[in-house]
């Protein structure tokens, strides 16, 4: 896999209007489904590609085409960070979970090594295990700070003392969540992993999220305290690929409104494959005529291109019209909000 890669939410903006793209970083390969968000992976879909005899993914995958459970460490591509030497956004594993079950603490402990070796780059790790990934760091501090720093002076031949603090400032730990449920489930495992930002990335967004309902103790009702006090960035996206998932605009509305009462990042990634539209009755789509779209401008819906939904609210009607063309505006702009120096708390 190379490094480049066009994940939105990984590049750098620049004051012109220019970005630079982010990379990917993969030490681990392999990885198994735990919740409705997995059910049409990306990377699964990715993998199936290269899954052949001899090819990097074999051996991982059912014969179903989902992950099997099997988890491979990759040495030759744990020290690829040290060797890019322009500074970059990391999305690390993004074709597997770093806190998968399956991978020993002791390969965390290198792979935290070399973010700790490296940190003219900026590290985003996301996992669906945000409990493995606070049972980690549960170890008291001085203990894994000398697990890390062991493996740095592995890696740098004891060039380097293996020295650091946890949290360390220029890696951001985060966790999917797709609806409700999840939500619930993961967000206080990751309010209580030490980290100078901690992030949400709802994406497939497959239902409402309403943060104040979210462990109330810890903040107010508005759901305001909890963004505050532990939340620095949450990233909404729809569903993409082939068996994509529409997405109600009303569900990414009330994160985004969340986050502005709050003062906290938010980032739209995409709407996915389809695009919301409410204004034409079935036969209108399918005589091709132009739908009307929220995002400001028009679309042409072609016969048999589009099917629709309208079980997700009695409001709504979704076109599938492909991940380019439904774009990434909400409400007729884009939200490319990043955590800032300032906004990095414990």
């Amino acid at each position: 896999m190379g490094d480049r890669t066009a994940i939105e939410w990984t590049a750098t903006r620049h004051p012109d209007g220019t970005s630079t793209p982010g990379a990917t970083w993969n030490p681990i390969r392999g990885c198994s489904r735990v919740s409705k968000g997995c059910e049409h992976c990306y990377a699964e879909r990715v993998a199936a590609r290269a899954s052949g005899f001899s090819q990097p993914y074999h051996g991982l995958l059912h014969a179903s085409g989902a992950w099997n459970g099997v988890i491979r460490s990759v040495a030759s591509a744990l020290e690829l960070p040290l060797h890019w030497r322009r500074p970059r956004r990391v999305f690390v594993n993004s074709m597997s979970d770093l806190f998968h079950e399956g991978v020993a603490d002791e390969w965390l402990d290198r792979i935290f090594a070399v973010m700790a070796l490296a940190p003219q780059h900026t590290f985003q790790v996301l996992t669906k295990r945000p409990e493995r990934m606070r049972r980690y760091f549960d170890l008291s501090p001085d203990n894994r700070e000398e697990a890390i720093g062991a493996s740095m002076r592995t890696l740098t031949q004891g060039k380097h003392p293996g020295l650091i603090d946890l949290p360390l400032p220029h890696v951001w730990l985060g966790t999917s969540v797709e609806n409700q449920e999840t939500a619930a489930a993961r967000i206080p495992e990751l309010l209580d992993t030490p980290a100078r930002v901690r992030f949400l990335s709802c994406e497939p967004l497959l239902g409402r999220i309403d943060l104040s309902l979210v462990d109330p103790h810890r903040g107010d009702p508005t759901g305001g305290a909890l963004l505050r006090n532990g939340i620095h960035w949450v990233i909404v996206g729809g569903e993409s690929g082939p068996r994509a998932r529409p997405m109600d605009p009303d569900w990414a509305r009330t994160l985004r409104d969340q986050c502005t009462a709050a003062a906290i990042p938010f980032f739209f990634k995409q709407w996915g494959e389809f695009l919301p539209a409410a204004v034409y009755d079935d036969a209108d789509y399918a005589g091709g005529r132009a739908f009307e779209d929220p995002n400001g401008g028009t679309a042409a819906a072609e016969p048999g291109d589009h099917y629709f939904y309208h079980w997700l609210s009695p409001s709504l009607v979704a076109a599938r019209v492909g991940k380019k063309q439904a774009g990434r505006l909400l409400d007729g702009r884009s939200w490319d909000q990043y955590p800032e120096d300032g906004q990095q708390k414990y």
